[in-house]
């Protein structure tokens, strides 16, 4: 049985390539909903819409797991997909909370990702039982540089000072890469932040949830053949050709597939 992973686009590649390096015997069904993406500018309800479509088309496909590798749509749906579905479900959003929680020392974490997970107020949940205090910052264009490959020069650099000067004046020690296209950006958003601003992504905390959820469970891969990964895009491949040999080290090949009313 695979591991169903979804995002609206690649940019959960990042948390798949993590789940790849830690379960390396693992079978991966990703899902990128580029007929919809992104989802960041949608509303709340839309994103919950398509993502439990693509939830219930990975069910449909006897996955082991979901791994929703999308901010938003963690945001969106967690409650109702963990409430709807006899298999687990594990979000992005909590061990990345949860690591930003153990390394701050200056009880003060920044927040950036896109305009639905950061009015969503996810992440600010996250830490309401802490004395941490957060500042969240929505900065959308990101996902579109990173869906055209573009990760590097003056451009995105004027974009991410105009984003991030805010929240390195508040003095956050630590910074959350609320959605998981900015990795692929940790070069600029590093430099911008500087050097003694910590960057927590949520693609290896995740693969280290699922490791521990498998192995609780008792539900690993025991098959000693190759693990075979299948790519799924709803909607363009474009993505999967321009990014998924950086991400993932190989060529990415996506079929494309329409789930449910597009």
């Amino acid at each position: 049985m695979a591991i169903g992973i979804f995002d609206s686009g690649v940019g959960g590649l990042t948390v798949a390539r993590a789940i790849m390096d830690q379960l390396p015997n693992e079978e991966i069904l990703y899902v990128a909903d580029s007929a919809h993406s992104p989802y960041g500018p949608k509303p709340i309800a839309d994103v919950r819409a398509y993502s439990l479509r693509i939830m219930d088309w990975l069910v449909s496909q006897d996955v082991s797991c979901i791994v929703i590798a999308c901010n938003t749509a963690s945001a969106a749906v967690l409650r109702d997909a963990r409430e709807r579905y006899a298999i687990p479900v594990i979000e992005v959003i909590q061990p990345a909370a949860r690591r930003a929680a153990s390394t701050t020392k200056n009880k003060r974490v920044g927040v950036i990702g896109t305009l639905a997970t950061i009015n969503s107020g996810a992440y600010q949940d996250a830490f309401l039982t802490t004395d941490i205090e957060v500042v969240a910052k929505a900065c959308p264009r990101f996902v579109d540089f990173v869906e055209s490959g573009i990760t590097t020069g003056n451009e995105i650099l004027q974009t991410a000072h105009e984003y991030l000067d805010e929240l390195k004046s508040s003095e956050v020690d630590t910074l959350i890469l609320g959605c998981t296209h900015y990795p692929l950006l940790t070069g600029v958003i590093q430099f911008v932040m500087g050097e003694n601003v910590t960057l927590v992504s949520s693609a290896e905390e995740t693969a280290k949830d699922l490791y521990h959820l498998l192995q609780t469970k008792q539900i690993l891969r025991t098959a000693t053949s190759k693990p075979h990964h299948r790519f799924i895009a709803t909607g363009p491949t474009t993505g999967f050709e321009l990014l998924g040999l950086r991400i993932l080290g190989t060529e990415v090949e996506a079929e494309h597939q329409i789930i449910g009313e597009q």
